[in-house]
């Protein structure tokens, strides 16, 4: 970029990334005296008639979004025939070079940041985005740990993506769902689509399908499902796979849900099955201990019977059983009963009030 002041506010400094569309710069907005990125439609499409009604149509759809994982938009504008959009600034890393640093993720992390991406994309598709290229360059992690999905540059309004030509496929293709790849339209399913090859990778080091081209890829995706996930719950994978699918229909209906499931696998709750033994019966001492405590408790009664009895009456007590026969080993329940019912008849059948 020539000019070191855009549109006489953003003063350029180094570039941040290059795209098929854009180029994006670290800028400084004088104006509000705040760091932000500024995205520049590529020079080989600024003549472009057809990239440029593209690129300031997703660039107002996006400016209308505001949601805490999703990059914001600042502003849109024009300068020397070419278009830009000021984005928000987020001082972080992707989610590409956290693959690349440390490899397949455990499950509770790579479910936090699967739970963010689906937050923000529940946003987004209820604006009418569909982002288009949900990958792991575009997810940027701050150092607080939130997650913001970048890049909304080649995202299309669900009810634009008509102006696609038919055949042109944008995103990267290992997380293109297969709709994409065929050059069909692409609806917030296929976003779910790349929710799940991202996630796939996060919990495994390695993408879903590996292919060279959109053909063999696109023969992969209709052949069977990946390989599976191993150390992972089985409805995080099951979740996994749904999203998967090559049928759009055969997804999770929405982000919202998917981030259900997600939840959901998380916190597995486990019912009982018809025919699974509940807990087991207290053992035969815990029941003899129990019995022995009644026992106690029946003797401390007719203890008070009596001494309330000679207090009312002047009768002496009687003294109390120099010996309790004690309850036979191994005695059942009921017969514990019979031996205590016994004992009473003894002990205070002869006794008249």
């Amino acid at each position: 970029m020539n000019a070191e002041v855009l549109a006489a506010r953003y003063r350029i400094g180094q570039p941040l990334g290059q795209g098929g569309m854009a180029n994006v710069y670290l800028a400084h907005d004088e104006e509000l005296d705040r760091p932000v990125a500024l995205k520049i439609l590529a020079d080989n499409l600024a003549g472009d008639a057809t990239f440029r009604d593209r690129f300031e149509r997703e660039a107002r759809l996006a400016a209308r979004l505001s949601h805490p994982n999703v990059v914001g938009v600042f502003d849109v504008g024009e300068s020397e025939g070419r278009p830009f959009i000021v984005m928000e600034y987020v001082e972080g890393d992707t989610l590409a070079h956290e693959l690349v640093r440390h490899g397949a993720l455990p499950p509770a992390r790579a479910l936090e940041l699967a739970l963010q991406i689906c937050s923000g994309l529940e946003a987004a598709h209820a604006s009418g985005l569909v982002h288009r290229d949900v990958k792991p360059r575009n997810l940027l992690l701050r150092p607080d740990g939130v997650l913001k999905i970048a890049d909304f540059g080649i995202a299309r309004a669900a009810e634009s993506t008509r102006l696609t030509e038919i055949g042109t496929i944008l995103g990267t293709a290992a997380y293109l769902a297969p709709e994409q790849a065929e050059g069909l339209e692409a609806t917030p399913a296929a976003d779910l689509y790349s929710v799940g090859a991202v996630l796939y990778e996060l919990l495994t080091g390695r993408v879903p399908y590996a292919a060279t081209s959109l053909v063999e890829l696109l023969a992969k995706q209709q052949a069977g499902r990946p390989a599976p996930i191993a150390g992972v719950p089985a409805a995080l994978e099951r979740a996994v796979v749904r999203c998967l699918e090559p049928d759009p229909a055969e997804r999770p209906p929405s982000a919202g849900a998917l981030a259900a499931e997600l939840t959901a696998a998380q916190s597995p709750t486990i019912p009982l099955e018809r025919g699974t033994p509940g807990p087991p019966a207290l053992h035969v001492g815990s029941q003899r201990r129990r019995w022995g405590v009644v026992v106690l408790l029946v003797l401390a009664l007719v203890a008070l019977y009596f001494i309330v009895r000679s207090r009312n009456t002047g009768t002496p007590a009687p003294p109390p059983p120099a010996k309790v026969t004690p309850i036979p080993a191994g005695a059942t329940p009921a017969e514990e009963a019979r031996n205590l019912a016994a004992w009473l008849r003894a002990h205070t059948g002869g006794t008249k009030d």
